[in-house]
């Protein structure tokens, strides 16, 4: 059993700065990358920003130079760093854990946390 657990959203005016934590604790070996998708009312999810074992990132380009990821893989946890806010940032983030392999188990999954709301306005 894994689960992912987001914190950090909240609201915020425009040109502020929000930190996204996010855990992933249960029966883990491993996992592959971890990293955070949105989804804005009415728009499909997008990935926003994504990081593997090995510390290789890739962004959105939306998010390019504004968001930055960071993550520990000896605590599976990853944040969000988010500098610049613009409204259409406002969306549900979710932290994604993508091919964890369970302990005592080849099996391989993708886990996704609940989300957490993040707000940008005046």
């Amino acid at each position: 059993q894994v689960q992912v657990v987001e914190s950090g959203g909240g609201f915020v005016q425009p040109g502020g700065s929000l930190t996204l934590s996010c855990i992933a604790s249960g029966s883990i070996f491993s996992i592959r990358a971890m990293g955070w998708s949105r989804q804005a009312p009415g728009k499909q999810r997008e990935l926003v920003a994504r990081q593997d074992s090995r510390g290789t990132t890739h962004y959105a380009d939306s998010v390019k130079g504004r968001f930055t990821i960071s993550r520990d893989n000896a605590k599976n946890a990853v944040w969000l760093q988010m500098n610049s806010l613009k409204p259409e940032d406002t969306a549900v983030y979710y932290c994604n854990a993508d091919q964890v392999v369970l302990s005592g188990s080849y099996r391989v999954a993708d886990y996704r946390g609940q989300g957490t709301q993040v707000t940008v306005s005046s």
